[in-house]
């Protein structure tokens, strides 16, 4: 059985798209793992790509389709390696050495292989986003698993299910929540840097963050139910309250001591 399928989303972004192919095929063990597309119907360029890119790519698809997540859930159905990686058009893999490393890595005890991320700013400066070892609810209420990171076990699709289509934009953080918190997924972190992440994306742009905030509200309610969302926001409001007034009290401190000077 195939050990990895690496599996990328497209839909007119012909450039991201040749940066992400060149970053796949220039891996060190190019020809160990599957690589396949998938593309919205694009009219731009992107069918140009493909086509030149045809003898390095496993399978593709260029169809129309309901959203992003429908075309990683085709990705998925379409996939047959032990684990799969979700590398969207735009996005690389972080260096030639990225899979490699990552089979080495493979123990087909854990559901979950994750490891850490460059992200790069609109303007190209850069820095290395690193996950924790360990995902609890906290840092889940706050934050998320990152999928460019993330080598999904596929046998874990088949307890878990398929991206949820009716969120547009968080289907990829609810069915991590499902999978960790209903399903116990085991879980490995590696501190492999496994992908750039360009901030211009779909979750990056700041007018869907009121989206993002309501649809994740949505999945933690389905998830944890009302009672822990509710008690964790109190809380959290509470720390949040807690941290201002100490900031509050050393700020007036300050003022005090240099006034005193």
């Amino acid at each position: 059985m195939i050990c990895v399928s690496i599996i990328t989303i497209n839909l007119n972004n012909s450039p991201g798209l040749v940066k992400t192919i060149k970053s796949v095929v220039e891996q060190t063990v190019f020809g160990s793992f599957e690589f396949i597309v998938i593309d919205g119907a694009s009219t731009d360029d992107s069918l140009k790509v493909i086509e030149s890119y045809k003898e390095k790519i496993n399978c593709f698809v260029s169809e129309l389709d309901n959203g992003i997540y429908d075309a990683m859930n085709k990705g998925v159905k379409l996939s047959h390696g032990k684990y799969l990686l979700f590398l969207n058009s735009g996005d690389e893999l972080a260096n030639e050495e990225v899979i490699s490393e990552i089979i080495k890595k493979i123990d087909t005890n854990y559901d979950i292989i994750y490891g850490n991320m460059i992200i790069v700013n609109k303007d190209l400066t850069s820095y290395l986003g690193t996950m924790p070892e360990k995902l609890t609810f906290e840092h889940m209420m706050n934050d998320t698993l990152w999928h460019p990171v993330s080598f999904i076990s596929r046998t874990l699709f088949l307890k878990v299910g398929f991206y949820d289509t009716n969120y547009k934009i968080v289907a990829d953080y609810d069915w991590f929540l499902k999978a960790i918190f209903k399903y116990n997924a085991k879980l490995f972190h590696t501190d492999i840097t496994i992908s750039k992440f360009y901030l211009d994306g779909l979750s990056s742009l700041a007018k869907n963050a009121h989206t993002i905030k309501i649809e994740r509200k949505k999945s933690q309610l389905a998830v944890f139910g009302e009672e822990l969302v509710k008690n964790y926001e109190i809380k959290n409001e509470k720390n949040k309250e807690n941290s201002n007034n100490k900031l509050n009290f050393f700020k007036r401190l300050l003022k005090f001591f240099y006034a005193k000077g």
